[in-house]
């Protein structure tokens, strides 16, 4: 099979594990509260229960991305992440207890920790230029989960046999049919997903070639010596080694180095200097991270990440006790609900697709992050205690969630986009690791946050919208820096050419 069949089925592969995610969450999320009523938690169980999910992922994500790193494969981990989620969702369908369905969820939540790797993998076969395009496709696959995952729970709910000892229904069987589904996934991976090499590199590495072919011919006989032994140098750089590494990156920024870069290349003496510099620089790794996490660019895109993440999951919990205490909805009208909710998103992240090819992510995180104040202010005013009649009220949340939900595609990609490029490449897998276990501490205090406080939401909503004017009081002032690197020296040059 070719490569760019390989690539193809690998990508869609990926599509269906983020859809699946997304399809979890939707059909899980509104029938959750139900069931825990069923097993006599209390209200703060189910805080407990949609954070222990993000706990796990948050703990396994870093891990699962080093491994990636240092092995430059992502199918084992995957295949190994998904047994957690088909044994996570069994347990949830099995449901003696509330400390079993607790349990569930922190087993299952083990698996989503594979989704760094999944980052790390798209980080290093996708150029700059075409990241926040790709990363807004996959996001986008979660949210359409999010918009097929009702339509499951519209016939999940009319379930109602014994399987066995276990009881099947509304409540039970989503973990049932998550488990089945995880199940077909671990097939789609085993025969549709490869371990991809570095695709920008390999061209970067034929352009290079035919640039060095090419001089070499203008050179006539006095290179001809040197044309005979091409192929053999085009068989070590296919085998990876360290000074090919070298000259693709500069093929990227100048074209004319990059025959030097070549020819050097050929010279015996730079092969042994790549291993000992990668050993010299290991006793400093740990200390060279810290760094890189420490920078204020960094930081900020982290913040925006915690805070938006904290935000949602908070306004997540609130929503279905709230939707039944002022609207009297059901699981069924929850799920048309969340249904609407990922048509939205969506839209937003096709919207952000587009926007990302004609301005930069700086931009479009400033976009989401004005939305996402103006719908804290919202909130705060009009839900925290909603005032009227029924249909005022329903208008008032509607707005509230409508605009809550139009900046998170905003914010995602953008930062998602800028951390991968602002950040080292080789450590792509452990770096998306972080991010993502921010996000998870994010989604582990928003349920609790909100579960707490489910009487109190003026002092829920507030801190809320403290936390997103101090990062968009944040974000001001590092707005300069929010560029990648090469971009970054550019607007310098420019600057002192002016």
């Amino acid at each position: 099979m070719d490569y760019r069949r390989k690539k193809k089925l690998t990508f869609f592969t990926i599509g269906l594990i983020f859809l699946l995610s997304g399809v979890e969450y939707a059909v899980i999320l509104p029938t959750i509260w139900r069931y825990l009523q069923t097993l006599e938690a209390a209200p703060y169980f189910l805080g407990l229960a949609l954070s222990a999910f993000s706990l796990t992922g948050l703990l396994t994500g870093p891990l699962f991305g080093y491994w990636s790193d240092k092995t430059r494969t992502t199918k084992k981990i995957i295949l190994f992440a998904n047994l957690f989620e088909m044994i996570g969702n069994f347990m949830y369908f099995m449901g003696y207890s509330k400390w079993l369905l607790l349990s569930s969820r922190l087993v299952a939540g083990i698996g989503t920790g594979s989704g760094s790797s999944i980052f790390g993998l798209l980080t290093r076969i996708t150029a700059p230029e075409d990241r926040a395009t790709a990363f807004a496709a996959v996001m986008a696959c979660r949210q359409a989960g999010l918009l097929i995952g009702p339509a499951f729970n519209i016939f999940l709910r009319l379930c109602d046999f014994q399987l066995g000892p276990f009881s099947v229904n509304k409540y039970t069987a989503p973990g049932l049919f998550m488990c089945l589904l995880w199940t077909l996934i671990q097939l789609a991976v085993i025969f549709m997903y490869w371990d991809l090499p570095p695709l920008e590199k390999e061209k970067a590495k034929d352009r290079l070639r035919g640039q060095s072919k090419d001089e070499e011919d203008e050179q006539g006989l006095v290179e001809e010596d040197n044309d005979e032994e091409k192929p053999l140098m085009g068989s070590q750089e296919i085998g990876g080694s360290y000074g090919s590494v070298v000259a693709s990156n500069t093929a990227m920024s100048d074209p004319s180095a990059t025959s030097n870069a070549t020819l050097n290349h050929i010279s015996p003496p730079l092969s042994p200097e790549p291993p000992e510099t990668h050993e010299s620089s290991s006793p400093s790794k740990f200390s060279s991270i810290s760094r890189e996490f420490l920078r204020e660019e960094v930081v900020v895109l982290l913040a925006a990440q915690f805070i938006t993440l904290f935000n949602q999951t908070a306004l997540e919990t609130m929503v279905t006790p709230m939707t039944q205490k002022y609207f009297g909805y059901g699981e069924l009208e929850n799920s048309l609900m969340y249904c609407l909710c990922g048509v939205e998103v969506i839209l937003g992240f096709l919207l952000v697709r587009w926007l990302s090819q004609r301005v930069t992510e700086r931009v479009i995180l400033v976009i989401g992050l004005t939305i996402c104040n103006i719908s804290a202010v919202w909130c705060l005013i009009f839900l925290a205690n909603p005032l009227g009649g029924f249909s005022l009220q329903l208008t008032e949340f509607v707005i509230g969630v409508f605009l809550q939900v139009l900046g998170l595609p905003f914010v995602a990609v953008a930062q998602v986009s800028l951390f991968s490029k602002i950040t080292s490449e080789k450590t792509q897998g452990f770096n998306q690791g972080v991010r993502r276990s921010v996000g998870g501490l994010a989604t582990i205090l928003g349920p609790l946050w909100a579960g707490g406080l489910t009487d109190n939401m003026y002092i829920m909503m507030g801190v809320m919208m403290g936390l997103l004017a101090l990062l968009t009081v944040t974000l001001a002032f590092s707005y300069d820096r929010m560029l990648p690197p090469a971009v970054e020296e550019q607007m310098d040059d420019s600057d002192n050419v002016g």
